[in-house]
């Protein structure tokens, strides 16, 4: 189910103090990046990426990596993206 605004909003400002847990290399979203990214949403649930020069565009970066995890694209700030998975158990983030 797509965020509403609010939620986006709401996800932007506790996004906001988190370093990047994945950096997306010069090959771009790879397999290996994919799976990382999901286990890092497994983990946290709200993630930050830094996409670096690669063969795609930032846009494109970040729609793959939201398209290949099932995540929800919160921001793309420059070359960094945020991303939302929320869990099915245990979730912190109960009112998305």
């Amino acid at each position: 189910m797509p965020l509403t605004g609010k939620q986006r909003r709401a996800l932007r400002a506790l996004g906001h103090h988190l370093e990047p847990v994945v950096i997306v290399g010069q090959h771009g979203v790879t397999e290996g990046v994919i799976a990382a990214l999901d286990q890092a949403l497994t983990d946290h649930e709200l993630i930050k990426v830094k996409i670096n020069e690669g063969p795609e565009t930032r846009q494109e970066a970040a729609a793959k990596m939201a398209e290949g995890t099932q995540s929800e694209l919160a921001q793309l700030l420059g070359r960094t993206a945020l991303l939302f998975k929320k869990r099915k158990e245990k979730s912190k983030f109960e009112k998305f």
